[in-house]
Order: C-alpha cells, then sequence, then structure tokens
C-alpha cells in the first residue's frame, strides 16, 4: 500500500526501511521504533503505525502515522512530523490529508482524531487545513476531531 501525492510518496514503514532510514541519517525516533517491533509481533498493526513521508526521489523528509487501530469509538489518532529543511512548505498538510482520506476508506474508522500542543501555531495549521476542528483542551494540549461524512 503506497499513497502518492501530488509532491509525495507515502507508504508503511517496515524492518526492512531501517537501514534505508540510518543510511540517510533519519532520526526514525521512539514512535517509529515502537511501531516496528509491534509489526512484528502483530502483522495487523502494519498501516496503524508509522508511514513514512518521501519526497518523488524517495528522500525521506519525514513520518506520519497512527496510535494504533480504530478505538471502540472507531476513530484512530493521528501524529506527524518532518524534517526542519521540510517545514513551512505544505508538506505536512498534503501529508496530512492523504493519510485521513486513506483512513476514511477504511470501513472500521470514523473518526480521525489528533492532539497538539497549544503554541505549537504550525501544527495549529496544518490540522485546521486537514479539516479537523478543536473539540477540546486538555493541559498544555488543544485535542481535535474529523469525523467521516457519510
Amino acid at each position: 500500500m503506497t499513497l502518492q501525492t501530488k509532491r509525495l510518496t507515502i507508504r508503511p514503514c517496515t524492518a526492512n526501511d531501517v537501514t534505508r532510514l540510518q543510511q540517510q541519517h533519519y532520526d526514525n525516533g521512539p514512535e517509529v521504533q515502537h511501531h516496528l517491533m509491534s509489526i512484528a509481533s502483530d502483522p495487523s498493526l502494519l498501516y496503524w503505525g508509522s508511514w513514512l513521508v518521501m519526497t518523488k526521489d524517495g528522500q525521506v523528509i519525514g513520518d506520519i502515522g497512527f496510535k494504533g487501530k480504530p478505538d471502540i469509538r472507531q476513530a484512530v489518532e493521528i501524529g506527524y512530523g518532518l524534517l526542519p529543511a521540510y517545514l513551512n512548505q505544505g508538506f505536512a498538510t498534503e501529508a496530512v490529508q492523504a493519510l485521513i482520506e486513506w483512513a476514511f476508506e477504511q470501513t472500521e474508522v470514523t473518526g480521525v482524531l489528533a492532539k497538539t500542543e497549544s503554541t505549537n501555531q504550525a501544527s495549529i495549521r496544518v490540522l485546521e487545513k486537514a479539516g479537523l476542528i478543536q473539540v477540546g483542551r486538555e493541559d498544555r494540549y488543544i485535542m481535535w476531531e474529523r469525523m467521516k461524512r457519510v
């Protein structure tokens, strides 16, 4: 499964990607590591964890993904991050919109959730552009959601 946008290729991260990420000096962080360990024990988690965000020439510029399978409310929480050189160019919005579209094509998903720090204006703009609305606050975080239109 690979998603294509105008400028990006987005696909689930697999164990085969570890060497590639190291060669590109991409810090794949704890979320990606956790995802790789999870899919090793439960392959059905492949699409519900970390996905790589790449330029059309294959350069990894970030990762995006879900924090697990849909919950009891049929919702998934999305998270994302890009390398500093690729910020403020619309890549995050493009990736978030593509992954939300994919999620809503899955019958078991009716909502996408997110949370961001209240001071992270760039992430707030990304979520707004992707159609999420603020639904609450928790400590220093803003809670967001977007429901599938039926």
